[in-house]
């Protein structure tokens, strides 16, 4: 039996939506570097998510491969003659797009210290800046990590010794129930014997009576 092709539409729920977009992109920039390495071709992918923000992937480089596209789209429409409307909005959204990819591949850069020879003094300045933000943030986000295990290992000691309590607690009553039932044996044992050492010595001072009446002083008769 067949199995039911799922309709591909618009996935309404914006959490499922946007764990899908996160799947479905690592799988595709996956994909895409397959395609290169086993191909061995060119690949370049541009992805922008619904809130804008863009996602690339290149096999070399990101301004090579644009630059040859843009070369090979020129000699395109060369032959085709003057390009349309149309041609000329998508060539100027191509070249915005490379704009924006060279610009936060540039950024990019920067923020990691390189590339840092053709900015002024106050361009300098805003990039500290906004790496100082970054680092106050994630200084921040540690802190709050480091509270909550101290938090967390709190409780568990103060759960240890609360057990610790219920087990000396539970160790001191069986020593008094061990000691109770022991005195009690004893005493048991006590009272046992007294009863013994009486009935055995009450014959002989019955006998010893009669021998004593026995040995009176004699008749004169």
């Amino acid at each position: 039996m067949a199995r039911e092709k799922i309709r591909i539409k618009k996935i309404d729920n914006l959490t499922a939506r946007q764990v899908t977009f996160s799947k479905r992109r690592r799988g595709i920039i996956k994909k895409a570097n397959e395609l290169s390495i086993l191909c061995d071709a060119d690949v370049a992918l541009i992805i922008f998510s619904a809130t804008g923000k863009l996602f690339e992937f290149s096999s070399s480089s990101m301004r090579d491969i644009l630059g040859r596209y843009n070369l090979h789209a020129s000699n395109i429409n060369k032959m085709m003659g003057p390009p349309s409307p149309y041609h000329q909005l998508d060539n100027c959204n191509l070249s915005r797009l490379s704009k924006e990819v060279e610009d936060k591949t540039k950024q990019l850069r920067q923020m990691r210290g390189g590339d840092l020879e053709g900015l002024n003094l106050e361009e300098l300045q805003r990039l500290e800046k906004s790496l100082e933000s970054g680092l106050s943030r994630v200084s921040e986000k540690k802190g709050e990590c480091v509270m909550s295990q101290i938090s967390s290992l709190e409780k568990r000691g103060s759960e240890l010794v609360d057990e610790n309590r219920r087990l000396r607690e539970q160790l001191v009553t069986l020593e008094m129930a061990k000691t109770m039932a022991l005195k009690e044996a004893v005493e048991t044992e006590s009272a046992t014997t007294n009863v013994s050492s009486y009935d055995s010595a009450a014959p002989i001072e019955d006998d010893f009576s009669d021998t004593s009446l026995k040995l009176g002083l004699p008749s004169w008769e």
